[in-house]
């Protein structure tokens, strides 16, 4: 069993800021890139950042220089600092790591994903 488990999420005001954590554990052979979608009601979920085993990083626009991802691959551990909160940034956040569990070490890597956790901004 593979789980993703989020943390981190919260109510804040604009301009403030929120780290969020994300653990993966279970029988995991292998982690490819892990990320952050989120979800604001009555929207598409959309991809928030990513980041690759080597460290290479993506970004959405809307969030570029005021969220920055980053990752432990020992711990299987993805983190997103978000500053500059905006209420726009309002969403259900997700976690997500694509990757081979070991009773699968075989096959394709798959995407696995967290619970979720709120974000809320504001005032």
């Amino acid at each position: 069993q593979v789980q993703l488990v989020e943390s981190g999420g919260g109510l804040v005001q604009p301009g403030e800021s929120l780290r969020l954590s994300c653990a993966a554990s279970g029988s995991i052979f292998s982690i490819h890139a892990m990320g952050w979608y989120r979800q604001a009601p009555g929207k598409q979920r959309e991809l928030v950042a990513s980041i690759t085993s080597g460290g290479i990083t993506n970004y959405a626009d809307s969030v570029k220089v005021r969220f920055t991802i980053s990752r432990d691959n020992a711990r299987d551990t993805v983190w997103l600092q978000m500053n500059d909160l905006k209420p726009e940034d309002t969403a259900v956040y997700y976690c997500t790591a694509n990757l081979r569990p070991w009773n699968g070490a075989s096959l394709p890597p798959r995407d696995y994903w967290g619970q979720g956790t709120q974000v809320t901004v504001s005032s």
